[in-house]
């Protein structure tokens, strides 16, 4: 009877540990979902959703090879509007990593000229998910 019960037990602590890191990842993907859909709609309103306040964005510039940090939130506040439509790009979450309150994540975006691969560090701040550090890289596709 006593492993009966420390088994339930046991399976009960897991499906709630189980649950909890579902959960958490619901809420990651739509954090990160604020800055794939806004950015793909041009509408820094909906990216401001995931991102915080203080949160950076770093690169290496592919032309000069310049290391560059800014306020993430700053430069999409201040970049120019996307002239393809929609259709012809393609974004996806390719994996999302959590360790308690803290997450990162790794996004593609395609479009017919580029793969831009995000990396986001995300911390769970008062409960909410959000995107404190953006790093990234942009592969020029062949053009032909």
């Amino acid at each position: 009877m006593k492993k009966t019960i420390y088994l339930l037990l046991f399976f009960l602590s897991f499906s709630a540990l189980t649950f909890a890191q579902e959960s958490d990842y619901s809420l990651i993907e739509k954090t990160l979902h604020y800055y794939l859909d806004g950015d793909l709609v041009d509408d820094f309103e909906v990216i401001k959703k995931g991102f915080h306040e203080n949160s950076t964005m770093k690169s290496v510039s592919s032309r000069t090879g310049e290391y560059r940090e800014s306020n993430a939130l700053e430069v999409f506040k201040k970049a120019k509007k996307r002239t393809l439509p929609k259709s012809n790009i393609k974004s996806k979450i390719v994996y999302i990593n959590i360790t308690d309150t803290a997450a990162s994540a790794r996004l593609e975006t395609e479009s017919p000229r580029a793969i831009v691969t995000d990396y986001m560090q995300l911390l769970k701040i008062d409960n909410v998910w959000k995107i404190v550090s953006k790093i990234y890289t942009v592969k020029l596709k062949n053009q032909h």
